[in-house]
């Protein structure tokens, strides 16, 4: 008999999580019992899936970049990679604005529906405003300051340092690149060795991935708003996911015209990392599983994957981008602030550098809507009724955009990797082997 593929594993956990999730909260006490004896499987296992970023994103670049046989090959990697980068984010607000100028959502919201939701979540929108205030550049070069990392050792401490992680280990590959062999051979071989041993991690953390996701997201019904408070941003939610769905049809039609791969090929390949992204609504957590659907079920060189998963993790959020586009026009509409041409220019604009500064987190992308917003002089005063607006059902929508941004970090593999003669016939592990070996 056929054994079953892991993302209908997955489907099956998500299913049964809602099952369970919904039962609880019928239950005297069940709600209290997922929370206390469920729901820290699923705490655990991102923790464990962070616990590998970093190690991960170090040895895979390294070894990335060491294998490529010169510099110059390293450079077009990295260049192409940037510039596709910020061409689909560029398309993603673009698409983002056109829905929610087209469909107009906040022209319809009953105004003292949003007024009761700043009670609610006025704790959170308060707390998202004084994080943005941090994370706002002091100057226009700010952003390459933050990027360089004064103590390596601080950097990989924080999940949220990224960006200075990939620095370092980009400018340690580079330099055993520039070096001859028989002086950094046996650096080379470490790293060889480490990047499997990491790579053995994920398989082993995967194995428990569908129990879970079982878990995340019983939490999840558990601990979910009273649905009444929802009622009036549903026309917010169907443009958003409908610009959503727009982008994945963006990138089957890019793969597709490009590398000659079908949309079911594609979708085959990415649904464990998908549904993943989904249940953690952390592109960073589903890191691990993405470069390995990207490298051995897609069929791209691990030569590219290693460069181009990470930095897509950290600065490709084209969900997210999308996200800011249309939550900032909506409360604008909602709220009456008026948004002419040069200001949806400066959207475009903001939320494509906004999101490449977003942490690869639960809800960042609300942290970046400040700037958004502020980059737009949105009144002060409403901003924290703003926020409570979007916080208010930014949890499954957060989980949605995910999918957008690691199915965006694999498309932009795939045309790096058939640009550069990297793009071959996958030849994929069965997960099913790693139990028979325990």
């Amino acid at each position: 008999m056929k054994k079953l593929a892991l993302h209908w594993k997955i489907i099956i956990g998500m299913v049964i999580g809602l099952i369970v999730g919904i039962i609880a909260i019928q239950i005297d006490g069940g709600s209290e019992f997922v929370k206390d004896w469920i729901k820290p499987f699923g705490t655990i296992f991102i923790n464990m899936l962070k616990l590998l970023a970093i190690p991960l994103i170090v040895t895979s670049l390294i070894k990335g970049i060491a294998d490529l046989s010169d510099i110059s090959k390293f450079s077009r990697i990295g260049i192409r990679t940037l510039i596709i980068y910020l061409i689909t984010t560029v398309i993603a607000v673009l698409i983002g604005l056109t829905l929610v100028n087209v469909f107009q959502p906040g022209n319809g919201v009953d105004f003292s529906s949003m007024e009761s939701l700043t009670e609610a979540y006025k704790g959170s929108a308060v707390d998202k405003m004084t994080i943005a205030k941090t994370t706002g550049p002091d100057a226009p070069l700010q952003f390459l300051v933050d990027i360089v990392p004064s103590n390596i050792f601080a950097a990989m401490s924080n999940n949220g340092n990224m960006l200075q992680v990939i620095f370092f280990t980009i400018f340690f590959g580079i330099s055993l690149l520039l070096l001859p062999d028989e002086t950094v051979g046996p650096i080379k071989k470490l790293f060889d060795g480490l990047n499997e041993v990491v790579m053995k991690m994920v398989d082993l953390i995967m194995l428990v991935a569908p129990y879970a996701v079982l878990a995340l997201l019983a939490a999840l019904i558990v601990e979910t708003q009273d649905g009444n408070l929802f009622i009036a941003m549903i026309g917010y939610a169907i443009t958003f996911v409908i610009g959503l769905i727009l982008m994945i049809g963006f990138y089957l039609l890019v793969v597709y015209l490009y590398t000659g791969k079908s949309p079911k090929f594609f979708m085959k390949g990415m649904a464990p990392a998908q549904l993943l992204a989904f249940s953690t609504s952390s592109s960073m957590a589903t890191l691990p599983v993405t470069m390995e659907r990207v490298e051995e079920h897609l069929g791209v060189d691990k030569e590219v994957t290693s460069f181009v998963c990470p930095i897509g993790a950290t600065v490709n959020m084209d969900g997210t981008s999308l996200h800011q586009a249309v939550a900032a026009v909506f409360v604008c509409q909602v709220l009456g602030h008026d948004l002419g041409i040069g200001d949806q220019l400066t959207l475009v604009l903001t939320a494509t550098l906004a999101s490449i500064g977003a942490a690869a987190v639960p809800s960042a992308g609300i942290i970046m809507l400040v700037i958004v917003l502020e980059s737009v002089n949105f009144p002060s005063e409403y901003l924290t009724l703003a926020l409570a607006m979007i916080l208010s059902i930014d949890r499954p929508l957060d989980m949605a955009r995910t999918i957008i941004n690691v199915s965006g970090d694999a498309t932009v593999s795939m045309v790096v990797g058939k640009s550069l003669g990297m793009l071959h016939e996958p030849h994929p592990k069965e997960w099913d082997d790693f139990t028979e070996n325990l």
